[in-house]
């Protein structure tokens, strides 16, 4: 079966190229091609204005959903933060990258889906929060992301060969950042070649005052400042090379994608990544017909991931009261007396294969029909070490696989002038499988280093692993016209979430072992459940939006309310050897119980006046979530206090200014069984500025421009310096300190297309 998948791209990628070519000098381009958008269902788009103005602020993709209403991120590597829409974080939002749906392979999540587009390649960024429309949902209860890099460019009809060009770079002087990106194209009218490279590169940042009482990192000769949020730097270097052939109204893109990523290293997590290698090979087809629209797709994913300590994370470790150690010998760690680290590998493919139409019934009826496939195996492994973690590898995911089949089917319709529908249903099949494990010493007559490895090995591998979910996703949305100035959207939806294979299939509760699967940062341990049940979300919201009938003024109101039966939260784990205890890391289960969120975004716009020292506006947003857990009745992990973003902003000219304000209140309602950390309220100033000449732009601002202390509300716990593989009453590091946000950071950038 594995075999048959894996050459199923070629073929479909064969198919894909021929009616492309055939139907190349038929028609001219100029109609429409199949789109995931939906007037009765509008994302939320990030504007290109807004991702070149952040291009010198971040490195990290993810950190540009930033101003759209209801969206915000866990904290995690400076390029890897973790969307959340609405307290619904990570695997819970389906997130498509020029169509593809990319899976972290790590037990920590380090390389999510938006890792794999810098920022300086992004050419569509949009957001269906909470209802979304069957035909872009799917395997999520959140909302959807769709991400896309930059579209290929042709020449005009006579302009003959074209050529055009980008080169970019910048400067951040919190964590000494700088990176840059060049972008080169050659087209004609039908064929188009495209390469974009980008490198990224900054030491840790500082927080705007000293935060922790140690300096100690655990390598001798190597200590850090008490500001310095430790494990905080990272390397990475991205190519991306293009080719797109268009006849009429049809196009072939095939787009090949390589992520080269030394290190990043990780202040909420206990391992750092020190290799992250992609490789992706994306085809794609559309065309447009009399009868509508056709898309098919096909793309082939392969990522290797390496993690051990960093250089602010003790690397040699030593029994229990023993002096720290310099260095540690084969020999050494043979006889049992120390560890040179803990090294951590994962392996992915990724297969899938999209074909979906749009339909033209009448003129006022579309049906949008598809079908989906993705094939994802995993296996995830940690060779001997020394000092107990030996003799053999330790196979915590081994020969994992999730497949997911789909069809869906959708009906927009515009009722009347002022009603347009959109109902929608899907189907998904999800199965996963894993294979047999086993512990360090799986030949080990007693429990191996207390942690019963060989038992629990015995009893996972007895388990029938296989398992099968039949998913139904159904949606609902509306909009009515009321008259020039309002209008209101109304949607209803049932999604269905499965398991990821670290949710379902990782086995141990040995403590350093649990410690290693966590991707929210919280600095608990974490063992899989083989019965998970999927989760499923039953969500209503409304949005009123009223604006003027040129859209230059705007005020957005939008309610939610979202059940959730079967959600995955954690429980302490009745495997574990150690007792729970409160205020400190703990061991846990993944379980499902069910849960409730609800809140209301605010947002809007309005010019402040336009006189001869320019175009004087304001825009502004508050958001409100609150998440319970039904069975115990404790608050959700990581939801974000109520919080508001305010920016003036000014144009004249070239010049484009803006000083934002945003301030959260304090994070008070946290996560019992998780002992997540409080977070006091903040509030923080920027300032941006940049000016555009006909082929330059340069940019000049100020992140955090008072220098005010706060600490991350979603940054989770501070894990970047010490002997993070041990608990606190084992000489570990400490638990009780949050991650901090940065201090002041002064940028630069600049910009150059040719």
């Amino acid at each position: 079966m594995k075999n048959t998948f894996r050459r199923l791209p070629l073929a479909v990628a064969i198919s894909l190229a021929l009616p492309a070519f055939a139907f190349a000098q038929e028609t001219t381009l100029g109609r429409i091609v199949v789109t995931d958008t939906a007037t009765a269902a509008n994302p939320t788009g990030v504007a290109p204005g807004t991702v070149q103005a952040l291009r010198p602020v971040t490195s990290d993709t993810a950190s540009l959903l930033r101003d759209v209403p209801g969206v915000t991120t866990y904290g995690a590597g400076g390029m890897s933060s973790l969307p959340v829409i609405r307290g619904l974080a990570d695997d819970r939002i389906r997130i498509k990258v020029d169509g593809m749906d990319l899976i972290a392979t790590c037990p920590n999540h380090m390389n999510p889906a938006l890792s794999y587009l810098d920022p300086a390649n992004v050419g569509l960024l949009e957001v269906y929060p909470g209802v979304s429309p069957v035909s872009v949902g799917g395997d999520s209860i959140a909302g959807t992301i769709v991400a896309e890099s930059k579209a290929p460019v042709f020449a005009e009809p006579g302009q003959g060969v074209v050529k055009s060009g980008e080169v970019s770079a910048f400067y951040r002087s919190n964590g000494d950042a700088v990176g840059g990106s060049l972008a080169a194209a050659l087209a004609n009218e039908s064929f188009s070649v495209s390469y974009v490279g980008s490198i990224a590169e900054s030491d840790n940042y500082d927080a705007a005052k000293n935060f922790k009482t140690s300096r100690e990192t655990g390598r001798i000769g190597h200590e850090l400042p008490l500001d310095e949020v430790g494990s905080s730097a990272y390397k990475s270097r991205n190519h991306d090379l293009g080719l797109a052939f268009k006849g009429g109204d049809h196009l072939v893109e095939a787009k090949i994608g390589f992520q080269d990523l030394p290190y990043q290293l990780y202040p909420n997590q206990r391992m750092d990544m020190l290799d992250n290698e992609q490789l992706r090979l994306n085809l794609r087809y559309t065309g447009a017909f009399d009868w509508g629209a056709l898309e098919m797709r096909a793309y082939r994913e392969k990522v290797d991931h390496f993690m051990d300590f960093g250089a602010d994370k003790r690397f040699i470790y030593t029994k229990m009261g023993q002096p720290p150690r310099a260095e540690c010998t084969q020999a050494q760690e043979d006889a049992g007396i120390c560890a040179a680290g803990m090294p951590m590998y994962s392996e992915s493919r990724n297969t899938g294969v999209t074909v979906k139409a749009d339909v033209i019934l009448s003129e006022t009826d579309l049906l949008r029909l598809g079908a989906e496939l993705q094939h994802y195996t995993l296996d995830d492994w940690w060779p001997p070490s020394g000092l107990g973690m030996s003799p053999e590898t330790f196979w915590n995911v081994r020969d994992g696989e999730r497949d997911r089949a789909g069809v869906f089917a959708e009906w927009e319709k515009q009722v009347s002038p002022q009603w347009t529908t959109l109902t929608g249903i899907r189907y998904e099949r999800v199965s996963t499988d894993a294979g047999e494990v086993q512990g360090y010493d799986p030949n080990a007559t007693t429990s191996h280093m207390n942690s019963q490895q060989k038992t629990e090995a015995a009893a996972f591998n007895q388990l029938n692993r296989k398992r099968t979910d039949d998913n139904v996703d159904l949606s609902l949305l509306a909009r009515y016209t009321y008259d020039v100035n309002l209008d209101v959207e109304f949607g209803l939806a049932r999604k269905v979430r499965s398991p990821n294979l670290y949710e379902r299939y990782t086995w141990s509760s040995w403590s350093m072992a649990a410690l290693m699967n966590n991707f929210v940062g919280d600095g608990n341990g974490y063992v899989g459940n083989v019965g998970l049940k999927p989760e499923k979300a039953h969500t209503m919201s409304a949005t009123f939006d009223w604006h003027a009938a040129d859209r230059n003024w705007e005020f957005k109101a939008t309610p939610y309310l979202t059940y959730v039966s079967d959600y995955i939260d954690a429980i302490p784990s009745p495997l574990s050897y150690r007792t729970y205890v409160p205020g400190t890391f703990n061991v846990l289960q993944f379980e499902n119980q069910s849960a409730r969120l609800y809140g209301i975004e605010l947002s809007g716009r309005m010019p402040l006046g336009r006189t001869e020292l320019g175009q004087f506006a304001m825009r502004g947003q508050i958001n409100y979530t609150r998440g319970k857990n039904r069975d115990t009745g404790h608050d959700l992990y990581n939801i974000m206090p109520l919080n508001l973003k305010l920016a003036l902003t000014h144009a004249q000219g070239g010049w484009d200014n803006a000083i934002e304000f945003e301030a959260a209140k304090a994070k008070s309602r946290v996560s019992d069984v998780r002992n997540e950390i409080r977070t006091p309220g903040y509030a923080l100033t920027h300032l941006r500025t940049s000016y555009t000449w006909k082929s330059l732009r340069v940019d000049f601002g100020v992140e955090n421009l008072f220098d005010k202390f706060y600490y991350l509300p979603l940054g989770g716990v501070y894990l970047g310096q010490g002997t993070t593989m041990r608990l606190p009453a084992s000489g570990g590091a400490p638990y009780g300190i949050a991650v901090p946000g940065a201090g002041r950071s002064v940028y630069a950038g600049i910009n150059y297309k040719f």
